[in-house]
């Protein structure tokens, strides 16, 4: 829960002092940045989403890896490269997320402007730890409910929280996956005229069914943030291992 107080406020001050004035900057003196910058977040996104797909289903290949050959670390390390990892997502998360909240207010007095952008970076910080938060100290109140001084009820729900637990961190990390292939895609898709007009056409093709057209959107922008996010990674360690020849 420290790690998640650390992320939370790094979050919160990079929007507040850095994203914010970023984006009205960017805003007042070239407007025409913030499509391809918001193309750029997204593409990083599908990259993001791509890595993590390809984890879950790689797995299997860890298995031959040889003691000697793991990497020790301490938990004080890595705690650090997990903060700064979450750090480096929500950066790119938050940047999408403020020029997204400027775009709507652009052509607004500037004191509106400022005032929204921060009630934004404010309430999204609050909202997103607070659930990631809550979702952590689940198993403290599963285990807090399950003591022996509540009635039988509350007990098996404590003992019902605990036991589900694993399985609904396995669903949200599915779920949270996806939705970073889906808004990468559908970022990046919105910035080119041809992709936006595929999938106007879609969700217009099956207006009559909201739900479908809904469906069909996520799941279109979802495997084309996978097939993106694969080229990414491709691009990615090429320029790796360019680098690497080079020194």
């Amino acid at each position: 829960l420290l790690a998640l107080v650390k992320i939370a406020k790094k979050s919160l001050i990079n929007k507040l002092l850095i994203l914010s004035p970023a984006a009205l900057l960017l805003g007042y003196f070239a407007p025409w940045a913030i499509t391809p910058v918001l193309m750029l977040g997204g593409a990083y996104l599908c990259f993001e989403g791509y890595e993590k797909v390809h984890s879950m289903f790689s797995k299997h290949d860890d298995a031959h890896i040889k003691i000697d050959q793991i990497e020790t670390i301490t938990p004080e390390e890595l705690e650090k490269e997990r903060v700064t990892s979450a750090v480096r997502t929500d950066i790119i998360l938050s940047a999408e997320i403020m020029a997204i909240t400027y775009s709507q207010v652009v052509g607004n007095p500037i004191v509106n402007q400022i005032l929204v952008m921060l009630a934004v970076a404010i309430f999204i910080t609050i909202a997103v730890y607070g659930f990631v938060g809550l979702i952590v100290k689940l198993d403290d109140i599963g285990v807090h409910f399950a003591q022996d001084k509540y009635h039988p009820i509350t007990r098996k729900l404590g003992r019902g929280i605990v036991k589900s637990m694993p399985r609904i961190l396995s669903v949200l990390s599915v779920v949270g996956t996806a939705a970073m292939l889906w808004v990468g895609a559908e970022i990046i898709a919105h910035g080119i005229p041809f992709t936006n007009h595929l999938l106007h056409d879609l969700e217009l093709n099956l207006s009559n069914v909201p739900i479908v057209a809904w469906l069909a959107k996520v799941m279109a922008c979802a495997v084309s943030g996978l097939c993106l996010g694969f080229v990414v990674e491709k691009i990615v360690m090429l320029m790796k291992k360019v680098f690497q020849s080079k020194h």
